[in-house]
């Protein structure tokens, strides 16, 4: 197990930052998805903007989680690496923790 996962494992025995965790999980899921998905496909941000007219900054930030993106913008990106964006609502009971 990593260092970070060991901290990470620690911290989530304390309510309130568990609580504050699962709340950004979903935006973490999508960020991550952004970024696997770009790096599935051997692009640089600089190549997913030329292909999607999205500015590089603006991708960065997504990724960064400094800016939420639309559906629209996520239907963009999802379109410039060739792919088809897929959203689900999954009964709390299957998702991992």
């Amino acid at each position: 197990m990593s260092e970070f996962q060991e901290l990470l494992n620690d911290q989530l025995q304390d309510d309130k930052f568990r609580k504050e965790w699962e709340s950004i999980q979903p935006e973490m899921d999508v960020i991550r998805a952004i970024v696997d998905a770009r790096i599935s496909q051997n692009l640089t941000q600089k190549e997913l903007a030329e292909r999607t007219g999205i500015n590089q900054a603006d991708i960065s930030k997504l990724e960064n989680g400094t800016r939420n993106p639309s559906l629209k913008l996520l239907k963009r990106l999802a379109d410039g690496m060739g792919m088809t964006l897929k959203l689900e609502f999954v009964p709390k009971s299957s998702v991992r923790n």
